[in-house]
């Protein structure tokens, strides 16, 4: 069984920063491609920054720059560092998977994610 295990989320103001982490379990971890999701109230879920199991790495459009995400292997963990932080930035994060191979397809079509963490950006 597929599991989760998102934290890190929390309020800051515009302009900081938060790490986000996932602990995987219930798969063999680094087969897949892993990312991050999140949405915002009244938003759809949208796509934020993907790993390939060989480490390479993409990002949405808005997030370029600003956010990185990493994993350790070690610890099945997956990482994601939000720098620069928008009120725009607001939402429910999720950790997820992509289970159709190794190789992130740039669709942010995950099939299993996590309950999500909750980040606000406000003044």
């Amino acid at each position: 069984q597929v599991q989760f295990r998102e934290s890190g989320g929390g309020s800051v103001q515009p302009g900081g920063s938060l790490r986000l982490s996932c602990a995987a379990s219930g798969y063999i971890y680094n087969t897949y491609c892993m990312g991050w999701l999140r949405q915002a109230p009244g938003k759809e879920r949208e796509g934020v920054a993907a790993i390939d199991s060989d480490g390479s790495t993409s990002y949405a459009d808005s997030v370029k720059g600003r956010f990185t995400i990493s994993q350790d292997n070690a610890k099945n963990t997956l990482y994601l560092q939000m720098n620069t932080l928008k009120p725009e930035d607001t939402a429910m994060y999720y950790c997820a998977v992509d289970t159709s191979g190794p190789y992130c397809s740039g669709a942010y079509q995950m099939d299993y994610w996590g309950k999500g963490t909750l980040v606000t950006i406000s003044s």
